[in-house]
């Protein structure tokens, strides 16, 4: 299985708008971050998780050229705003593509893309999905491949993680319910939510992803969804070994 991480950057994305921080000036492109997303490749089953605002920028860069499925983490615009760019796929590969999330978090996203579904004149086409509803802990398949939903809270708002076979997928989180923490055991790659050094009422930060990583204990941890106050050398020198920042475009294998 091989994990590509398309963005790696908080809602402002990495550098922000009028920033002149170190982080933002740097020219350092482990310090550019799109908007979180990552792609999957198991046994030529792409998976696509989270349609961020530089979808297009990001299947563009990376030579994405076929999707079976995408999975949505929650419904906020920084992990759906690009969702409009799947009607490419739907050209290329000449049929729907399914879509999966909570029944929470579908609702939100039709509610945001409603013109999907009206009668509108032809142009330049609108994404063709299949809404597909999944429930915590109950595992689904695409193709052979078999997908564990996974509850965290983000804030007060329940956000979906994902286990696929030995790696699990985390983002956008303030608390891991208990139940949760059996779902993530033995695993050899951790994706995890890392904002920044100072706390956040709605994301980990840079202490608290550590302890999380640690308590979880994957073969490997990677941090994501990251703010400019993380810059990426500088924060690489302080993590504990198995612990590194994923930056937009690092591939891993598993």
């Amino acid at each position: 299985m091989k994990i590509k991480f398309l963005g790696t950057g908080t809602s402002h994305g990495v550098p922000l708008i009028g920033c002149n921080c170190k982080t933002c000036k740097s020219k350092d492109l482990k310090n550019k971050r799109y908007r979180t997303s990552i792609f999957i490749n198991d046994n030529n089953t792409n998976i696509l998780i989270d349609t961020p605002p530089e979808f297009r920028l990001m299947a563009i860069e990376y030579e994405i050229k076929k999707i079976d499925a995408v999975f949505f983490t929650h419904a906020h615009m920084d992990h759906i705003a690009g969702f409009d760019d799947i009607r490419r796929f739907n050209e290329i590969q000449g049929k729907e593509i399914n879509t999966y999330s909570d029944k929470k978090n579908l609702k939100e996203i039709k509610k945001r893309f409603s013109y999907i579904y009206e009668k509108t004149q032809l142009g330049g086409g609108k994404p063709k999905v299949n809404f597909i509803e999944i429930k915590p802990y109950f595992q689904f398949k695409v193709n052979n491949l078999k997908i564990i939903p996974l509850t965290v809270f983000h804030g007060d708002i329940k956000v979906i993680g994902f286990r696929i076979k030995n790696f699990a997928y985390i983002t956008d989180v303030s608390k891991i319910p208990e139940k949760t923490y059996k779902y993530l055991e033995n695993l050899d790659v951790l994706v995890l939510d890392a904002l920044r050094i100072e706390k956040h009422p709605t994301h980990f930060n840079l202490a608290q992803a550590i302890s999380e990583a640690k308590k979880i204990n994957a073969k490997r941890t990677f941090f994501t969804h990251i703010s400019h106050s993380l810059e990426h050398g500088k924060t690489e020198k302080i993590l504990p070994q198995n612990i590194k920042l994923a930056y937009d475009g690092l591939e891993i294998k598993i």
